[in-house]
């Protein structure tokens, strides 16, 4: 099993939108083929700040969802509310 860890940080303003659509990239993830689980978080010090951690069978499927089509689509709508690249951490057992 792999953790994903990504951390994004929002640009001023757009935190609202930017949820609903986090939601959206989060729930199109839950349907995958080896997705476990996934939680969305903020930052209590920074509204700005935004965490995801999901959980996967393996690093293939984790893989296989951040390149698929569907992702791509979905966060092309995100990347310009964001102040910087997401930073994604993988971690494994």
């Amino acid at each position: 099993m792999v953790c994903i860890i990504i951390e994004r940080h929002i640009a001023e303003g757009f935190a609202s939108y930017f949820d609903k659509m986090s939601q959206q990239v989060l729930s199109e993830a839950t349907v995958q083929q080896g997705f476990v689980s996934g939680s969305s978080f903020h930052n209590s010090y920074d509204e700005n700040h935004r965490v995801v951690i999901a959980k996967y069978d393996s690093i293939q499927d984790w893989q296989r969802w951040h390149s698929s089509d569907e992702r791509q689509q979905i966060m092309a709508n995100l990347l310009p509310m964001l102040q910087s690249d997401e930073k994604i951490t993988v971690l494994e057992h």
